[in-house]
């Protein structure tokens, strides 16, 4: 929906509970006409209902107003005397409409000094939980929100059964999109497997100050900018819209941001023409022959255990076992490799083009005709900056034609060599907002933007900032747990440290500070 369609409904719903409600504010010993102001109403609503004034901006909070609606009108209802379950019932399952009947078929009878607290065992288990999924989905949609890492295309730097914290506040809080949905749950509501969310009414795109720019290097979460699956659980056999908010949450490195030119020769990244040096905790992986004698005798269960091999290995000829092929190693383990008798050879494979499904022509699913182009060998590709303008030929329509009719809503066409966009004939094309580009450290085992392209602004997530679990699904035991991995910062220089016995001694004291306080009170008592 656009701002004015917004301005509409609001005006709209305004209307509807000022129609709704003006005998009840009569009752109450206020003006009719205050019911009919937007804002207003609801501040001197919640005088009416005992509630603090505070309530009125939940209101207008997305998802959380969700909950705050039934939650006034009950209120509103046990106010002028309607307190029964039958009512209770009414008022939600009618959308607060029953308001209507009561405002003008009943005697109305305000109660302003009514008791505010939960008249029994259940009323208050019911209030106390509406409060904590209010608090709860605050900080969840607007501070930080738990993760968890489903794939290796970030491998050594995030492990699948990371746990995360991802915070909202570095890059800025995104306002929820989509304003009819489940709190806390993304596009699937878990075990029934069915959309947790309604696709209309949609809010424009806006974002609240952040603390930090991304910056080349950061890992960041968005949505996949080409998602088109109904959910998580049902592969996308054809094409289903989904919101901007609720496409699948992926995690990769931010290798490229606004206003850089970006070239990938043999695997390795280059930005404005110099080679983009990793952090010290990426670790980036690629795919290797490795040459056998066949003949020294190597455990090579154990040596992939050395070795940290979690993508496996496999002979590329299983009748002569000479050529091993690593879909994933480090600069480290090519070096171990290297060093192990009977290896007599070790060579990075490089992917030459054309590649099937490379980007600008993921979408067809054809082999990059375009540019020749490989995930090992493709650009130099500009990564789009607001406000920016660039040339529109045939040539370099490819790169940018997702982001002309998919991203920023152009009505664009192609006649002959000529390129039109919402009707008129364009040479230029000038950038709404701000584009990304994505890449894992596993290099040959990663679904990124050398597939599907560039990331809008609109899509980021957020920035990892903390791995409070990390479970291994591989071990046994106690093992299952990745110890030295809990309670460690994905930032930062150096490698990761884990701060769980701090955590742990916090707790300790916490505990032990709180048995000698009830003790002193109970001396004291």
């Amino acid at each position: 929906m656009t701002l004015y369609l917004w301005f509409v409904f609001f005006l709209a719903v305004q209307v509807i509970h000022f129609i709704g409600t003006w005998k009840l504010y009569e009752a109450a010993g206020r003006k009719s006409w205050e019911a009919a102001i937007p804002v207003y109403n609801a501040i001197v609503l919640m005088k009416i209902i005992g509630r603090p004034t505070w309530w009125t901006l939940l209101l207008f909070i997305p998802i959380i107003n969700l909950i705050m609606f039934p939650v006034i009108w009950v209120e509103t209802l046990r106010t002028f005397g309607k307190k029964s379950t039958l009512d209770t019932i009414l008022g939600i399952f009618t959308f607060g409409f029953y308001i209507y009947y009561v405002n003008y078929t009943q005697k109305l009878e305000y109660n302003a000094n009514r008791s505010l607290t939960p008249e029994n065992k259940t009323a208050d288990t019911i209030s106390s939980l509406l409060f904590a999924i209010i608090v709860a989905t605050l900080v969840h949609t607007y501070v930080v929100q738990p993760y968890t890492i489903p794939s290796s295309s970030l491998e050594k730097s995030l492990l699948i059964g990371d746990f995360l914290f991802v915070s909202k506040v570095n890059y800025g809080p995104r306002v929820p999109m989509t304003t009819v949905a489940l709190p806390m749950v993304h596009d699937t509501i878990p075990f029934a497997k069915v959309k947790s969310y309604l696709s209309w009414p949609q809010l424009p795109y806006f974002r609240l100050p952040a603390l930090e720019k991304i910056k080349n290097n950061d890992i960041v979460v968005f949505n996949w900018p080409r998602d088109t699956a109904y959910n998580m659980y049902i592969p996308a056999d054809k094409f289903y819209y989904k919101p901007i908010d609720k496409k699948t949450n992926y995690v990769k490195r931010c290798v490229g941001i606004p206003g850089d030119s970006l070239q990938i020769k043999d695997g390795i990244v280059f930005i404005n023409g110099k080679e983009l040096i990793l952090p010290e905790r990426a670790k980036p992986q690629y795919s290797y022959k490795v040459a056998y004698d066949g003949k020294t005798p190597i455990d090579f269960e154990s040596l992939l255990r050395e070795l940290d091999i979690t993508d496996g290995a496999y002979f590329t000829d299983q009748e002569k076992k000479d050529t091993l092929y690593f879909r994933a190693l480090t600069q480290a383990s090519v070096e171990r490799l290297k060093n192990t008798p009977g290896i007599t050879g070790v060579k990075r494979e490089i992917v030459k083009g054309p590649e099937d499904g490379i980007f600008p022509d993921f979408q067809d699913g054809k082999p990059s005709t375009t540019n020749n182009w490989s995930c090992d060998n493709m650009g130099p590709i500009y990564i789009p900056q607001a406000g920016k303008t660039v040339a529109l030929t045939t040539k370099t329509l490819p790169l940018y034609k997702e982001i002309i009719s998919n991203y920023e809503g152009n009505k664009l066409e192609v006649k002959g060599s000529e390129i039109l966009i919402n009707g008129k004939p364009a040479t230029t094309y000038t950038f709404k907002q701000d584009y990304y580009w994505m890449m894992g450290d596993n290099r040959h085992n990663s679904l990124d933007a050398r597939y599907f392209g560039y990331t809008p602004a609109d899509h980021i997530v957020g920035k990892p900032v903390f791995i409070w679990m990390s479970w291994d699904t591989n071990g046994k035991g106690i093992n299952k747990v990745r110890w030295n991995r809990v309670f460690t910062t994905v930032d930062g220089e150096g490698q990761p440290q884990s701060y769980f016995k701090y955590f742990l001694i916090v707790l300790a004291l916490y505990f032990v500070g709180e048995f000698f306080w009830r003790k002193r009170k109970e001396n004291k008592a």
